[in-house]
């Protein structure tokens, strides 16, 4: 029986680039996920009798959030939703899954890289039929929707059993559990040779990846240790758990400290790797290499054409701003476009519709193609393993020939998180009075060729999105850009992104931090960051 319930509205509902994300807590407020998801579905039309996928990187209160959707789905008309067995299904997954089912959008409960357990932090966000995330279109009108909703349909009905494999009625639904990984797995068979990585883990390749006991440990078990043949034990903390085993699930330097001195020390193995929470993030160390995600990006690239799926090359390269421009060189040499867009995966979707990129990238980590709408952190990984099995030479080699073939863009990120809110919205509005007399002036040994607040305006559709981040550009290149990120659950985010080219072979090799120091210490003054967030340190550099 479908019931109608009044609620009233929790003004808090704003979906960010990411979806909605708040404390775990928030969420268990009685009507608060039921009130989200309703608003979701009252800005929908043409749903009637379709699809929804569901699912998510298996936190604490996925299971509870997913027997509310169900009931709410049916209630509203969804004549099928697809559930991964045991409420687990990585981003990625959710995406191939919409795609190679017609399915008319999909739910994904995560906050992807974002702590868990019951303290930790929940969120929820919509896709739509082609894999992406909504765009602002949508989720504005799903913020509007929520400030004023009074009521929300639900079926009466038992819990059904997520771990069971199969179709069950729901109303007039029908709830089919499926296996988290087949469909994902065909997917990734269609676009590396498993046989030539096959006999790269057959001829003695050692390997390690963290798969940080959350959403892409089944499939990184299936596809690595079973239809590659890597040894057991390759993949670590590989069953998904409510807590993330008492883990932060961000493949950082931070938090995933222990790959990285695995990767330096004396046993290392030839390739490290970690996805996060929700499978949609990388984390690529070879031995005695590290690889940020921008010049992976740039590496991947350069050189996705030596795996099967894209043997034919690749249309255009798109990266978020922060983005270093290590893929700009590459682009430019294979003679394709390349596009700057805000931060956020669901500007990239257009792009990738409309035929226009193929590779995508961010710079916290994130890396995808147009196989999926979503970035994809084990797709990213199988792409090193088919271009290291092609070429024959480790990651350290591959990527020491990338920079003295293209420069090397030093790079880094430097995070301050949880600060007070004011404090950091204060500071970004101290540098946007502070632009038009940056341009010209003289910095150390560097001048400011321009300074700006980023906008993008889309090619495909002709939206435009404003006030993206600080750009202070100096006329050899380098950068330094300040956005807030709207990732956390708690204070503000500031991130500060610092760039410098060198086109020296020998002077590619120096550490990251010396070589863009006085770039950290002019970001310092510029932003008058302690000031303004009373932190003379960042809490996170990568």
């Amino acid at each position: 029986m479908t019931r109608i319930v009044a609620t009233t509205p929790f003004p808090d509902q704003r979906p960010g680039t990411s979806g909605l994300r708040k404390k775990v807590s928030v969420f268990q407020t009685p009507n608060y996920v039921e009130n989200f998801v309703q608003s979701v579905f009252d800005c929908l039309e043409g749903f009637q009798g379709q699809t929804l996928v569901v699912g998510g990187d298996g936190r604490y209160h996925n299971r509870e959030a997913i027997q509310a959707i169900l009931r709410i789905a049916a209630a509203n008309g969804f004549g099928r939703v697809l559930v991964g067995r045991g409420g687990v299904l990585s981003t990625p997954a959710v995406s191939a899954l919409i795609r190679s089912t017609g399915a008319f959008g999909g739910i994904i409960l995560s906050a992807s890289h974002n702590p868990g357990g019951p303290h930790g932090d929940f969120g929820i966000k919509y896709n739509i039929g082609n894999g992406g995330p909504a765009p602002e279109k949508i989720t504005e009108a799903v913020f509007a929707r929520s400030k004023v909703i009074d009521r929300y349909k639900i079926v009466d009905a038992p819990d059904i059993d997520l771990d069971r494999l199969g179709t069950v009625k729901l109303g007039d639904a029908s709830v089919e559990i499926v296996d988290c990984v087949a469909n994902y797995q065909a997917l990734m068979e269609t676009l590396f040779d498993f046989a030539r990585i096959r006999k790269l883990f057959a001829g003695g390749f050692t390997m390690r990846f963290d798969a940080m006991s959350a959403a892409t440990g089944p499939y990184a078990k299936a596809i690595l240790e079973g239809a590659l043949g890597a040894a057991p034990g390759t993949v670590i903390n590989g069953e998904p758990l409510p807590d993330f085993g008492g883990h932060h699930p961000d493949p950082n330097l931070v938090h995933a400290k222990h790959l990285y001195d695995l990767a330096m020390g004396p046993s290392a193995p030839d390739l490290c790797a970690a996805s996060d929470g929700d499978g949609d993030r990388n984390l690529i160390i070879g031995r005695q290499a590290f690889v940020t995600p921008s010049d992976s990006l740039a590496i991947l690239a350069a050189n996705a054409h030596l795996a099967p799926g894209y043997r034919k090359g690749i249309a255009g390269i798109a990266r978020s701003m922060p983005t270093s421009a290590a893929a700009d060189r590459v682009a430019a040499k294979l003679g394709i476009p390349v596009f700057e867009t805000p931060t956020g995966w669901k500007f990239f979707g257009n792009l990738l519709d409309a035929g226009m990129v193929t590779i995508c990238g961010e710079e916290s980590a994130g890396t995808g193609s147009n196989h999926v709408r979503e970035k994809d952190g084990l797709w990213a990984v199988l792409l090193w393993l088919d271009i290291i099995a092609a070429r024959g030479q480790g990651v350290k080699a591959i990527q020491d020939e990338h920079w003295a073939a293209y420069g090397r863009n030093y790079y880094t990120r430097h995070d301050y998180e949880e600060v007070d809110a004011d404090g950091a919205n204060a500071l970004v509005e101290g540098l946007r009075r502070l632009i038009p007399s940056l341009p010209g002036r003289r910095f150390g040994s560097r001048d400011v060729a321009r300074a700006d607040d980023f906008s993008y305006r889309d090619p495909v559709d002709d939206s435009e999105a404003t006030r993206q981040g600080i750009r202070v550009i100096f006329s050899d290149g380098a950068r330094i850009v300040y956005r807030l990120s709207g990732t956390g659950t708690a204070g503000a985010t500031l991130r500060v992104y610092i760039e410098s080219f060198e086109g020296d072979v020998a002077r590619q090799h120096a550490d990251t931090q010396a070589a863009l120091a006085d770039l950290v210490t002019l970001s310092h003054a510029l932003g008058e960051i302690e000031r303004y967030t009373g932190r003379d340190q960042p809490t996170v550099i990568t």
